[in-house]
Protein backbone atom coordinates (compact mmCIF):
# COMPACT_ATOMS: atom_id res chain seq x y z
CA UNK A 1 0.00 0.00 0.00
CA UNK A 2 2.86 2.25 0.63
CA UNK A 3 3.78 2.42 -2.66
CA UNK A 4 0.59 3.65 -3.91
CA UNK A 5 0.44 6.51 -1.24
CA UNK A 6 2.48 9.06 -3.89
CA UNK A 7 -0.09 8.24 -6.66
CA UNK A 8 -3.21 9.17 -4.99
CA UNK A 9 -1.85 12.24 -3.35
CA UNK A 10 -1.31 13.40 -6.97
CA UNK A 11 -4.77 12.45 -7.62
CA UNK A 12 -6.36 14.16 -5.31
CA UNK A 13 -4.86 17.21 -7.11
CA UNK A 14 -5.47 15.42 -10.96
CA UNK A 15 -8.83 18.26 -11.01
CA UNK A 16 -7.17 21.16 -9.61
CA UNK A 17 -4.38 20.97 -12.10
CA UNK A 18 -6.92 20.20 -15.13
CA UNK A 19 -8.64 23.01 -14.15
CA UNK A 20 -5.72 25.32 -13.87
CA UNK A 21 -4.26 24.27 -17.47
CA UNK A 22 -7.53 25.33 -18.60
CA UNK A 23 -8.01 28.40 -16.81
CA UNK A 24 -4.63 29.33 -18.48
CA UNK A 25 -5.82 29.01 -21.91
CA UNK A 26 -9.00 30.89 -21.91
CA UNK A 27 -7.37 33.48 -20.28
CA UNK A 28 -4.88 33.47 -23.59
CA UNK A 29 -7.62 33.53 -25.89
CA UNK A 30 -9.71 35.98 -24.09
CA UNK A 31 -6.86 38.00 -23.59
CA UNK A 32 -6.01 38.23 -27.58
CA UNK A 33 -9.71 38.74 -28.41
CA UNK A 34 -9.22 41.47 -26.01
CA UNK A 35 -6.51 43.07 -28.18
CA UNK A 36 -8.67 42.38 -31.57
CA UNK A 37 -11.30 44.13 -29.53
CA UNK A 38 -10.19 47.58 -28.64
CA UNK A 39 -7.35 47.80 -31.36
CA UNK A 40 -9.78 47.13 -34.21
CA UNK A 41 -14.16 46.14 -33.62
CA UNK A 42 -14.52 48.63 -30.74
CA UNK A 43 -14.26 51.66 -33.62
CA UNK A 44 -17.12 50.56 -35.42
CA UNK A 45 -19.54 51.72 -32.67
CA UNK A 46 -20.82 55.07 -33.30
CA UNK A 47 -20.86 55.42 -29.42
CA UNK A 48 -18.04 53.72 -27.88
CA UNK A 49 -18.34 51.88 -24.81
CA UNK A 50 -16.68 53.14 -21.18
CA UNK A 51 -15.05 50.71 -19.38
CA UNK A 52 -17.21 48.48 -17.79
CA UNK A 53 -18.77 47.67 -21.72
CA UNK A 54 -16.10 46.74 -23.61
CA UNK A 55 -15.61 44.19 -20.34
CA UNK A 56 -18.74 42.70 -20.94
CA UNK A 57 -17.96 41.91 -24.55
CA UNK A 58 -14.74 40.47 -23.47
CA UNK A 59 -16.40 38.71 -20.70
CA UNK A 60 -18.99 37.41 -23.15
CA UNK A 61 -16.61 35.91 -25.58
CA UNK A 62 -15.11 33.97 -22.81
CA UNK A 63 -17.99 32.47 -21.57
CA UNK A 64 -18.94 31.13 -25.07
CA UNK A 65 -15.63 30.09 -25.53
CA UNK A 66 -15.73 27.96 -22.48
CA UNK A 67 -19.23 26.66 -22.44
CA UNK A 68 -18.63 25.25 -26.37
CA UNK A 69 -15.43 24.00 -24.97
CA UNK A 70 -16.67 22.33 -22.28
CA UNK A 71 -19.23 20.56 -24.02
CA UNK A 72 -17.11 19.30 -26.67
CA UNK A 73 -14.56 18.06 -24.08
CA UNK A 74 -11.89 20.38 -24.96
CA UNK A 75 -10.40 20.60 -21.32
CA UNK A 76 -10.36 17.03 -20.95
CA UNK A 77 -6.61 16.45 -22.27
CA UNK A 78 -6.00 13.40 -19.31
CA UNK A 79 -9.10 11.42 -20.42
CA UNK A 80 -9.33 11.89 -24.32
CA UNK A 81 -6.49 10.73 -26.72
CA UNK A 82 -4.55 13.56 -27.60
CA UNK A 83 -6.46 14.12 -31.34
CA UNK A 84 -9.56 14.28 -29.50
CA UNK A 85 -8.42 17.11 -27.24
CA UNK A 86 -7.27 18.81 -30.31
CA UNK A 87 -10.42 17.98 -32.81
CA UNK A 88 -12.54 19.50 -29.75
CA UNK A 89 -10.68 22.49 -28.76
CA UNK A 90 -10.43 23.34 -32.44
CA UNK A 91 -13.93 22.41 -33.08
CA UNK A 92 -15.17 24.29 -29.72
CA UNK A 93 -13.22 27.67 -30.87
CA UNK A 94 -14.24 27.46 -34.33
CA UNK A 95 -17.87 27.23 -32.89
CA UNK A 96 -17.10 30.13 -30.47
CA UNK A 97 -15.75 32.67 -33.20
CA UNK A 98 -18.77 32.28 -35.59
CA UNK A 99 -20.80 33.11 -32.42
CA UNK A 100 -18.67 36.24 -31.65
CA UNK A 101 -18.76 37.22 -35.27
CA UNK A 102 -22.94 37.44 -34.84
CA UNK A 103 -22.51 38.89 -31.80
CA UNK A 104 -19.70 42.08 -33.12
CA UNK A 105 -21.99 42.25 -35.96
CA UNK A 106 -25.43 42.89 -33.49
CA UNK A 107 -23.20 44.91 -31.33
CA UNK A 108 -21.85 47.31 -34.43
CA UNK A 109 -25.77 47.32 -35.85
CA UNK A 110 -23.90 46.14 -39.30
CA UNK A 111 -21.79 43.72 -40.62
CA UNK A 112 -18.59 43.92 -40.01
CA UNK A 113 -15.23 42.87 -41.81
CA UNK A 114 -14.49 39.09 -40.56
CA UNK A 115 -11.04 39.16 -41.27
CA UNK A 116 -9.17 40.39 -38.04
CA UNK A 117 -11.61 37.80 -36.54
CA UNK A 118 -10.10 35.22 -38.95
CA UNK A 119 -6.07 36.06 -37.93
CA UNK A 120 -7.30 35.27 -34.50
CA UNK A 121 -8.61 32.30 -35.08
CA UNK A 122 -5.47 31.23 -36.92
CA UNK A 123 -3.39 32.21 -33.57
CA UNK A 124 -5.63 31.02 -31.15
CA UNK A 125 -4.95 27.53 -33.09
CA UNK A 126 -1.61 27.64 -32.56
CA UNK A 127 -1.98 28.38 -29.24
CA UNK A 128 -4.34 25.63 -29.26
CA UNK A 129 -1.35 22.88 -30.19
CA UNK A 130 1.23 24.62 -28.10
CA UNK A 131 -0.97 23.92 -25.12
CA UNK A 132 -2.67 20.72 -25.78
CA UNK A 133 0.81 19.20 -26.28
CA UNK A 134 2.43 20.76 -23.08
CA UNK A 135 0.02 19.80 -21.20
CA UNK A 136 -0.41 15.82 -22.58
CA UNK A 137 3.21 15.44 -22.24
CA UNK A 138 3.19 16.91 -18.26
CA UNK A 139 -0.07 14.37 -17.81
CA UNK A 140 1.78 11.84 -19.04
CA UNK A 141 4.69 12.42 -16.38
CA UNK A 142 3.04 13.12 -13.49
CA UNK A 143 -0.14 10.61 -14.25
CA UNK A 144 1.30 7.72 -15.77
CA UNK A 145 -0.98 4.76 -17.32
CA UNK A 146 -3.15 3.35 -14.26
CA UNK A 147 -2.03 -0.49 -13.91
CA UNK A 148 -5.49 -2.22 -13.17
CA UNK A 149 -6.77 -5.89 -11.89
CA UNK A 150 -9.59 -7.10 -13.90
CA UNK A 151 -11.66 -9.07 -11.88
CA UNK A 152 -14.28 -11.61 -13.91
CA UNK A 153 -16.24 -14.24 -14.18
CA UNK A 154 -18.37 -16.61 -16.77
CA UNK A 155 -15.92 -15.90 -19.66
CA UNK A 156 -12.76 -14.21 -20.28
CA UNK A 157 -14.22 -10.88 -21.46
CA UNK A 158 -11.56 -10.85 -24.13
CA UNK A 159 -13.64 -7.95 -26.34
CA UNK A 160 -13.50 -5.77 -23.24
CA UNK A 161 -9.73 -6.36 -22.96
CA UNK A 162 -8.90 -5.27 -26.28
CA UNK A 163 -11.00 -1.70 -25.94
CA UNK A 164 -9.09 -1.37 -22.79
CA UNK A 165 -5.44 -2.22 -24.54
CA UNK A 166 -6.84 0.74 -27.04
CA UNK A 167 -6.08 3.11 -24.70
CA UNK A 168 -2.69 2.67 -23.11
CA UNK A 169 -2.03 6.00 -22.68
CA UNK A 170 -4.36 5.74 -19.71
CA UNK A 171 -5.43 2.30 -18.72
CA UNK A 172 -2.97 -0.99 -18.38
CA UNK A 173 -4.26 -4.52 -17.31
CA UNK A 174 -1.01 -5.55 -15.33
CA UNK A 175 -3.58 -8.76 -13.96
CA UNK A 176 -5.97 -10.60 -14.04
CA UNK A 177 -8.33 -12.86 -11.98
CA UNK A 178 -10.63 -15.19 -12.47
CA UNK A 179 -13.60 -15.04 -9.36
CA UNK A 180 -13.15 -18.59 -8.58
CA UNK A 181 -10.14 -18.16 -7.52
CA UNK A 182 -11.81 -17.01 -4.31
CA UNK A 183 -12.53 -14.58 -1.75
CA UNK A 184 -8.65 -14.39 -0.15
CA UNK A 185 -6.80 -14.33 -3.56
CA UNK A 186 -9.38 -11.85 -5.23
CA UNK A 187 -8.66 -9.27 -1.89
CA UNK A 188 -5.25 -9.72 -1.59
CA UNK A 189 -4.74 -8.76 -5.42
CA UNK A 190 -6.84 -6.04 -4.94
CA UNK A 191 -5.11 -4.70 -2.21
CA UNK A 192 -1.55 -4.69 -4.38
CA UNK A 193 -3.43 -2.74 -7.19
CA UNK A 194 -3.81 0.99 -8.23
CA UNK A 195 -7.70 -0.05 -9.22
CA UNK A 196 -9.81 -2.74 -9.90
CA UNK A 197 -11.97 -3.24 -12.79
CA UNK A 198 -14.76 -5.42 -11.86
CA UNK A 199 -16.40 -7.38 -15.41
CA UNK A 200 -18.93 -9.89 -15.88
CA UNK A 201 -19.61 -11.39 -12.20
CA UNK A 202 -22.98 -11.96 -10.36
CA UNK A 203 -24.15 -8.74 -8.40
CA UNK A 204 -23.31 -10.34 -5.08
CA UNK A 205 -20.02 -10.89 -5.60
CA UNK A 206 -19.60 -7.12 -7.70
CA UNK A 207 -21.24 -5.66 -4.74
CA UNK A 208 -19.31 -7.12 -1.90
CA UNK A 209 -15.82 -6.30 -3.79
CA UNK A 210 -17.08 -2.61 -5.09
CA UNK A 211 -17.60 -2.02 -0.83
CA UNK A 212 -14.19 -3.72 -0.46
CA UNK A 213 -12.58 -1.35 -2.60
CA UNK A 214 -14.50 1.67 -0.73
CA UNK A 215 -13.60 0.51 2.52
CA UNK A 216 -9.56 0.59 1.02
CA UNK A 217 -10.10 4.06 -0.71
CA UNK A 218 -9.13 1.78 -3.87
CA UNK A 219 -10.34 3.06 -7.27
CA UNK A 220 -13.21 0.88 -8.86
CA UNK A 221 -14.59 0.71 -12.27
CA UNK A 222 -17.89 -1.07 -12.80
CA UNK A 223 -19.08 -2.49 -16.15
CA UNK A 224 -23.27 -1.55 -15.17
CA UNK A 225 -25.85 -4.63 -16.38
CA UNK A 226 -28.98 -3.36 -17.27
CA UNK A 227 -30.43 -3.65 -13.99
CA UNK A 228 -27.81 -1.01 -12.93
CA UNK A 229 -28.41 1.60 -15.36
CA UNK A 230 -32.06 1.28 -14.45
CA UNK A 231 -31.55 1.92 -11.12
CA UNK A 232 -29.53 4.94 -12.05
CA UNK A 233 -32.27 6.65 -13.36
CA UNK A 234 -34.19 6.35 -9.97
CA UNK A 235 -35.92 8.90 -7.90
CA UNK A 236 -34.96 8.76 -4.12
CA UNK A 237 -38.04 8.41 -1.78
CA UNK A 238 -38.07 10.01 1.70
CA UNK A 239 -41.16 8.79 3.16
CA UNK A 240 -39.92 6.23 5.87
CA UNK A 241 -36.75 5.94 7.65
CA UNK A 242 -35.72 3.55 5.14
CA UNK A 243 -34.75 5.29 1.48
CA UNK A 244 -36.46 3.76 -1.05
CA UNK A 245 -35.52 4.58 -5.17
CA UNK A 246 -38.50 4.41 -7.58
CA UNK A 247 -38.29 3.55 -11.21
CA UNK A 248 -41.59 4.52 -12.69
CA UNK A 249 -40.56 2.81 -16.13
CA UNK A 250 -43.30 4.35 -17.85
CA UNK A 251 -41.43 6.54 -20.53
CA UNK A 252 -42.09 10.32 -21.16
CA UNK A 253 -44.27 12.31 -19.14
CA UNK A 254 -47.26 14.39 -21.18
CA UNK A 255 -45.01 17.64 -20.92
CA UNK A 256 -41.97 15.88 -22.04
CA UNK A 257 -43.72 14.55 -24.88
CA UNK A 258 -44.73 17.80 -25.94
CA UNK A 259 -41.61 19.62 -25.27
CA UNK A 260 -39.27 16.97 -27.18
CA UNK A 261 -42.49 17.30 -30.03
CA UNK A 262 -42.07 20.57 -30.38
CA UNK A 263 -38.11 20.39 -30.62
CA UNK A 264 -38.36 18.55 -32.94
CA UNK A 265 -40.25 20.28 -35.14
CA UNK A 266 -38.10 23.03 -35.06
CA UNK A 267 -34.81 21.68 -35.45
CA UNK A 268 -36.28 19.61 -38.21
CA UNK A 269 -37.70 22.73 -40.22
CA UNK A 270 -34.16 24.85 -39.29
CA UNK A 271 -31.79 22.26 -40.56
CA UNK A 272 -33.88 21.68 -43.69
CA UNK A 273 -33.39 25.19 -45.00
CA UNK A 274 -30.01 25.37 -43.94
CA UNK A 275 -29.25 21.55 -45.77
CA UNK A 276 -31.21 22.03 -48.31
CA UNK A 277 -28.24 23.50 -50.92
CA UNK A 278 -25.92 20.36 -50.26
CA UNK A 279 -29.16 17.73 -50.03
CA UNK A 280 -29.98 18.91 -54.11
CA UNK A 281 -26.02 19.04 -54.43
CA UNK A 282 -25.92 14.99 -52.97
CA UNK A 283 -29.13 14.23 -55.07
CA UNK A 284 -27.31 15.10 -58.44
CA UNK A 285 -24.24 13.54 -58.01
CA UNK A 286 -26.63 10.48 -56.82
CA UNK A 287 -28.12 10.58 -60.05
CA UNK A 288 -25.06 11.59 -62.31
CA UNK A 289 -23.15 8.60 -60.74
CA UNK A 290 -25.35 5.52 -62.14
CA UNK A 291 -29.01 6.91 -62.93
CA UNK A 292 -30.69 5.62 -60.28
CA UNK A 293 -33.16 6.28 -57.99
CA UNK A 294 -31.58 9.06 -55.40
CA UNK A 295 -33.82 8.19 -52.27
CA UNK A 296 -33.74 4.60 -50.66
CA UNK A 297 -36.60 3.74 -48.40
CA UNK A 298 -36.59 0.98 -45.33
CA UNK A 299 -38.28 -0.98 -42.51
CA UNK A 300 -37.23 0.53 -39.66
CA UNK A 301 -38.73 -0.06 -35.91
CA UNK A 302 -39.94 2.84 -33.84
CA UNK A 303 -41.60 3.24 -30.23
CA UNK A 304 -43.94 0.37 -29.48
CA UNK A 305 -42.50 -1.67 -32.84
CA UNK A 306 -44.20 0.75 -34.55
CA UNK A 307 -42.90 -0.23 -38.57
CA UNK A 308 -41.92 2.75 -40.99
CA UNK A 309 -40.23 3.53 -43.95
CA UNK A 310 -37.01 5.59 -43.06
CA UNK A 311 -35.70 7.77 -45.83
CA UNK A 312 -31.99 8.61 -46.73
CA UNK A 313 -29.73 8.90 -49.72
CA UNK A 314 -28.80 5.98 -51.34
CA UNK A 315 -25.25 5.22 -50.82
CA UNK A 316 -25.21 1.39 -52.20
CA UNK A 317 -25.61 -0.23 -55.72
CA UNK A 318 -29.11 -0.92 -56.75
CA UNK A 319 -28.17 -4.72 -56.13
CA UNK A 320 -26.68 -3.93 -52.66
CA UNK A 321 -29.06 -6.31 -50.97
CA UNK A 322 -29.71 -9.48 -53.18
CA UNK A 323 -28.51 -12.13 -50.68
CA UNK A 324 -30.57 -10.45 -47.78
CA UNK A 325 -30.62 -7.90 -45.01
CA UNK A 326 -27.13 -6.89 -43.44
CA UNK A 327 -25.22 -4.23 -42.17
CA UNK A 328 -22.61 -2.25 -44.26
CA UNK A 329 -19.01 -4.11 -43.58
CA UNK A 330 -15.77 -2.15 -43.46
CA UNK A 331 -14.20 -1.66 -47.54
CA UNK A 332 -17.79 -2.78 -48.38
CA UNK A 333 -17.65 -2.96 -52.29
CA UNK A 334 -21.38 -2.29 -52.47
CA UNK A 335 -20.55 1.10 -51.39
CA UNK A 336 -20.94 3.86 -54.20
CA UNK A 337 -18.33 6.62 -54.74
CA UNK A 338 -20.60 9.14 -53.71
CA UNK A 339 -22.19 6.51 -50.65
CA UNK A 340 -18.44 6.82 -49.30
CA UNK A 341 -18.00 10.85 -48.62
CA UNK A 342 -21.44 11.68 -47.93
CA UNK A 343 -21.41 7.88 -45.54
CA UNK A 344 -18.22 9.44 -43.72
CA UNK A 345 -19.92 12.64 -43.46
CA UNK A 346 -23.32 11.29 -42.18
CA UNK A 347 -24.98 14.10 -44.94
CA UNK A 348 -26.89 10.00 -46.26
CA UNK A 349 -28.61 10.18 -42.81
CA UNK A 350 -30.55 14.13 -43.87
CA UNK A 351 -33.71 13.18 -45.48
CA UNK A 352 -34.60 11.66 -42.11
CA UNK A 353 -35.54 15.40 -41.19
CA UNK A 354 -38.88 14.24 -43.02
CA UNK A 355 -39.47 11.23 -40.93
CA UNK A 356 -38.77 13.81 -38.10
CA UNK A 357 -41.65 15.99 -39.27
CA UNK A 358 -43.92 13.09 -39.78
CA UNK A 359 -43.85 11.84 -36.49
CA UNK A 360 -42.33 8.58 -37.49
CA UNK A 361 -38.71 9.64 -35.67
CA UNK A 362 -37.36 12.29 -33.17
CA UNK A 363 -34.67 14.12 -33.25
CA UNK A 364 -32.64 12.15 -30.64
CA UNK A 365 -33.42 8.75 -29.93
CA UNK A 366 -32.39 5.02 -30.10
CA UNK A 367 -30.95 4.26 -34.06
CA UNK A 368 -34.15 2.68 -35.86
CA UNK A 369 -33.52 -0.94 -36.47
CA UNK A 370 -34.69 -3.27 -39.11
CA UNK A 371 -37.76 -5.64 -38.42
CA UNK A 372 -35.01 -8.45 -39.48
CA UNK A 373 -31.82 -7.40 -37.77
CA UNK A 374 -33.71 -6.87 -34.71
CA UNK A 375 -35.27 -10.21 -34.34
CA UNK A 376 -31.96 -11.45 -34.54
CA UNK A 377 -30.66 -9.45 -32.00
CA UNK A 378 -33.73 -10.34 -29.68
CA UNK A 379 -33.18 -13.87 -30.53
CA UNK A 380 -29.44 -13.50 -28.56
CA UNK A 381 -30.06 -10.55 -26.57
CA UNK A 382 -33.74 -10.57 -25.39
CA UNK A 383 -33.34 -7.06 -23.87
CA UNK A 384 -32.60 -5.66 -27.10
CA UNK A 385 -36.25 -4.88 -27.23
CA UNK A 386 -35.82 -2.20 -24.75
CA UNK A 387 -34.72 0.41 -27.31
CA UNK A 388 -38.33 -0.04 -28.60
CA UNK A 389 -39.32 2.13 -25.40
CA UNK A 390 -38.77 5.75 -26.80
CA UNK A 391 -39.42 7.05 -30.52
CA UNK A 392 -35.92 5.86 -32.31
CA UNK A 393 -34.07 9.53 -33.48
CA UNK A 394 -31.48 10.77 -36.08
CA UNK A 395 -29.17 11.34 -33.24
CA UNK A 396 -28.80 9.91 -29.65
CA UNK A 397 -27.38 8.58 -26.90
CA UNK A 398 -25.61 5.12 -28.51
CA UNK A 399 -24.76 7.28 -32.24
CA UNK A 400 -22.69 10.02 -30.11
CA UNK A 401 -21.31 7.80 -27.60
CA UNK A 402 -21.31 4.19 -29.79
CA UNK A 403 -20.14 3.58 -33.27
CA UNK A 404 -21.86 2.03 -36.04
CA UNK A 405 -20.37 -1.92 -35.70
CA UNK A 406 -21.08 -1.14 -31.84
CA UNK A 407 -22.62 -4.54 -30.11
CA UNK A 408 -25.88 -4.61 -29.50
CA UNK A 409 -25.77 -5.24 -25.86
CA UNK A 410 -23.62 -2.39 -25.67
CA UNK A 411 -26.38 -0.44 -27.33
CA UNK A 412 -29.23 -1.21 -25.20
CA UNK A 413 -26.85 0.14 -22.63
CA UNK A 414 -26.17 3.20 -23.88
CA UNK A 415 -29.74 4.20 -25.68
CA UNK A 416 -31.14 3.04 -22.25
CA UNK A 417 -29.01 5.69 -20.18
CA UNK A 418 -30.45 8.12 -22.26
CA UNK A 419 -34.10 6.98 -21.27
CA UNK A 420 -33.41 6.97 -18.01
CA UNK A 421 -31.78 10.70 -17.46
CA UNK A 422 -33.75 12.24 -20.00
CA UNK A 423 -34.18 15.78 -20.33
CA UNK A 424 -35.00 18.46 -22.73
CA UNK A 425 -31.18 20.02 -22.10
CA UNK A 426 -30.19 16.20 -22.76
CA UNK A 427 -31.25 16.60 -26.29
CA UNK A 428 -29.46 19.82 -27.05
CA UNK A 429 -26.46 18.49 -25.56
CA UNK A 430 -26.73 15.40 -28.13
CA UNK A 431 -27.45 17.54 -31.05
CA UNK A 432 -24.68 19.40 -30.68
CA UNK A 433 -22.33 17.01 -29.21
CA UNK A 434 -23.16 15.49 -33.12
CA UNK A 435 -21.28 17.43 -35.06
CA UNK A 436 -18.07 16.90 -32.76
CA UNK A 437 -19.05 12.96 -34.56
CA UNK A 438 -19.08 14.49 -38.11
CA UNK A 439 -15.82 14.02 -38.87
CA UNK A 440 -14.87 10.89 -36.93
CA UNK A 441 -14.29 8.26 -39.09
CA UNK A 442 -14.69 5.87 -35.80
CA UNK A 443 -18.20 6.51 -35.66
CA UNK A 444 -18.81 4.81 -39.12
CA UNK A 445 -16.92 1.92 -38.43
CA UNK A 446 -18.50 -1.07 -40.38
CA UNK A 447 -18.91 -4.49 -39.14
CA UNK A 448 -16.49 -7.17 -40.33
CA UNK A 449 -16.07 -8.81 -43.03
CA UNK A 450 -17.38 -11.90 -42.27
CA UNK A 451 -20.29 -10.24 -40.13
CA UNK A 452 -24.07 -9.56 -41.12
CA UNK A 453 -25.08 -8.10 -38.63
CA UNK A 454 -22.90 -6.38 -35.21
CA UNK A 455 -23.52 -9.63 -33.34
CA UNK A 456 -19.85 -11.27 -32.42
CA UNK A 457 -19.14 -14.90 -31.65
CA UNK A 458 -17.36 -16.44 -29.20
CA UNK A 459 -13.62 -16.62 -28.34
CA UNK A 460 -12.57 -19.15 -31.45
CA UNK A 461 -15.28 -17.65 -33.64
CA UNK A 462 -13.61 -14.42 -33.52
CA UNK A 463 -14.36 -11.69 -36.57
CA UNK A 464 -11.43 -9.85 -35.07
CA UNK A 465 -7.87 -10.65 -33.77
CA UNK A 466 -7.26 -11.14 -30.20
CA UNK A 467 -4.24 -8.19 -29.12
CA UNK A 468 -4.40 -9.37 -25.69
CA UNK A 469 -0.61 -10.84 -24.30
CA UNK A 470 -2.51 -11.57 -20.49
CA UNK A 471 -1.84 -15.03 -19.68
CA UNK A 472 -4.58 -17.37 -19.95
CA UNK A 473 -6.86 -17.78 -17.22
CA UNK A 474 -9.95 -20.43 -16.79
CA UNK A 475 -13.00 -20.07 -19.02
CA UNK A 476 -15.48 -22.95 -18.29
CA UNK A 477 -16.37 -23.18 -14.70
CA UNK A 478 -19.28 -23.76 -12.58
CA UNK A 479 -21.26 -21.08 -11.61
CA UNK A 480 -21.54 -22.31 -7.90
CA UNK A 481 -17.89 -22.31 -7.50
CA UNK A 482 -18.15 -18.39 -7.13
CA UNK A 483 -20.54 -18.20 -4.61
CA UNK A 484 -17.54 -17.31 -1.71
CA UNK A 485 -20.24 -15.43 0.25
Amino acid sequence: MEENRPVKKRDTYKRLITFSEGIVLLAVEVYMFGIVWYRYYSDFIDIPFWRRGNWAVIGMYGLIVFLFTKLYGGYRVGFLRIIDVLYSQILSLLCANVVAYVQLCIICRDYVRPLMLIYLTIVEIIVILVWVFVCRFLYSIFYPPRQLLLVYGYKTPVEFIDKINARKDKYRIADRVHVSEGEKVLKEKILQSEGVIICETKAYIRNELVKFCFEHSIRSYVVPKLSDIIILGAEPIHLFDTPLLLSRNQGLTGEDMIGKRLMDIICALILLILASPFMLIIAVAIKLYDGGPVFYKQKRLTLNRKEFMILKFRSMRMDSEEQGAQLAKKHDDRITPVGRVIRKLHLDELPQLFNILKGDMSMVGPRPERPEIAELYEKEFPEFSYRLKMKAGLTGYAQVYGKYNTTPRDKVKLDLTYYEHYSIWLDIKLILLTFKILFQKENTEGIESNQTTAIRVEKGKRTEPVKTVLPEKPVDYDESEDAFY
